[in-house]
């Protein structure tokens, strides 16, 4: 088993992780859907609107829980592979690489809309026609990165590979892994048109996972020790 799972200080990493990332979408889901109601703004013009009056506001946010959540989320997606990978080695090594991919998009998502945001900023003053088309250009490409159905999708698969590991061991708590099943079975749904609203339930109860996750790992309740002594009690 390697160094890194070893290492206690790797599993405090991960369960810090696991707050921020909970602390982050309790931030965000208040702030766009309220504060600022992006979702609201139904045409370019209002959100154009909206970006120029809350840009400064809106870029921080989208550093905290797009850029700096996504290299967070790699942290703890890491923690948890060293965590669970001796007892399901090959569920583990998926869903490692699922949620590196996330945290990649996620990092690549706010970086766009930041970007774009400063240029119809720029833009705005001297045409707001320009200012329209260089939004219209952005945010689908921002959104298909990471913050639309795509992100709900990759992020739910992510979860729901960890959980099913997760329950292949004594690692972390088994109604954690019940959880974890049902926030990604709510994100792969979202990507059904359909089954659209899937997503706010999966950001909802994703704050709960992130939050008991972080907890569980900070208090190594049923920790390594005890997923190594199953590994070895069945080999």
């Amino acid at each position: 088993m390697s160094t890194f799972g070893d290492n206690s200080s790797t599993q405090r990493a991960g369960g810090i992780a696991a707050l921020y990332l909970a602390a982050a979408m309790l931030v965000a889901m208040p702030f766009f859907l309220v504060v600022v109601d992006y979702p609201g703004a139904t045409s370019i013009a209002e959100k154009v609107t909206l970006i120029v009056a809350h840009e400064a506001s809106m870029h921080v946010m989208y550093l905290i829980t797009y850029v700096v959540f996504g290299v967070v989320l790699a942290v703890l997606a890491l923690a948890l592979h060293a965590r669970l990978h001796t007892a399901a080695p090959a569920l583990v090594n998926v869903a490692t690489a699922v949620g590196l991919m996330w945290a990649v998009l996620l990092v690549a998502s706010g970086m766009v809309f930041n970007a774009g945001m400063a240029a119809v900023v720029d833009l705005f003053p001297a045409s707001r026609d320009q200012a329209m088309s260089t939004w219209q250009a952005v945010e689908p490409v921002a959104q298909g990165l990471g913050s639309g159905s795509g992100g709900e999708f990759v992020g739910g698969l992510w979860i729901l590979t960890i959980s099913l590991a997760s329950l292949r061991t004594n690692a972390l708590p088994r109604p954690l892994g019940w959880l974890g099943l049902i926030v990604g079975t709510a994100g792969l749904l979202s990507i059904i048109p359909p089954l659209s609203a899937a997503a706010y339930a999966f950001g909802l109860i994703s704050i709960v996972w992130f939050a008991w996750l972080g907890i569980a790992m900070l208090s190594n309740r049923s920790g390594l020790r005890a997923a190594d002594h199953q590994h070895a009690v069945a080999h």
